[in-house]
């Protein structure tokens, strides 16, 4: 039962985090429109491999830190930026129009170009490092092996199917993407903002 709730939460924090019509999201989404199903699927296993690496160096780094005691009250703090920068980092999306318009997409192997999309999301990593510290902090998940390869396996599950409800549905998004990327980012940035308070509460107390 342990096994299957770190998988849980890897899956779950990974379809959350990247419910936001960011930039990986929107590509798969006009692929789907612009190319078709095949070629979109493809782009999505691309991006999701490379989640299974970045959620992986973020949970390795985590694990070094908090073997060494002196370190975790900081790293808990470092959380608490990531949440708070996460936070603001949505409020600001929900700010901006978004347009779905169909468009010309260059042809080309697109698992390399998913792959290559996903390396260049710099918000990953510390998005599951914060992740990670928070869980563990409440007793949610350990942070050492097999329980690592497993959450990470959810992660990189839950991206995928995270971007396959944006291909599944993408003649429905495409007409609502401005009224869904602004309450979704609004939602995104109060959640952040709502765990970045609770755990600083819990350091200060």
């Amino acid at each position: 039962m342990n096994y299957f709730l770190h998988v849980f939460y890897g899956l779950i924090m990974a379809y959350f985090g990247l419910i936001s019509p960011g930039m990986l999201n929107m590509t798969v989404l006009k692929t789907r429109l612009n190319v078709g199903k095949i070629e979109s699927v493809k782009f999505a296993l691309g991006a999701a491999f490379i989640v299974f690496f970045q959620a992986g160096i973020a949970l390795l780094f985590a694990d070094f830190l908090i073997e060494n005691p002196k370190v975790i009250a900081a790293l808990k703090m470092a959380g608490v930026f990531v949440f708070f920068i996460l936070a603001i980092f949505f409020f600001m999306l929900s700010r901006k129009k978004m347009e779905a318009k169909k468009s010309k997409i260059a042809r080309g192997n697109y698992f390399l170009k998913g792959m290559a999309m996903s390396s260049v999301n710099m918000l990953a990593i510390p998005f599951y490092l914060g992740i990670s510290i928070y869980l563990s902090s409440v007793n949610k998940i350990i942070i050492e092996q097999p329980y690592i390869i497993l959450f990470i396996f959810g992660a990189a599950t839950g991206s995928f199917l995270l971007f396959y409800t944006y291909i599944f549905f993408a003649n429905v998004i495409s007409k609502k993407i401005s009224f869904i990327a602004t309450n979704i980012n609004i939602i995104l940035s109060l959640l952040f903002l709502s765990l970045g308070i609770f755990t600083l509460i819990k350091l200060i107390g």
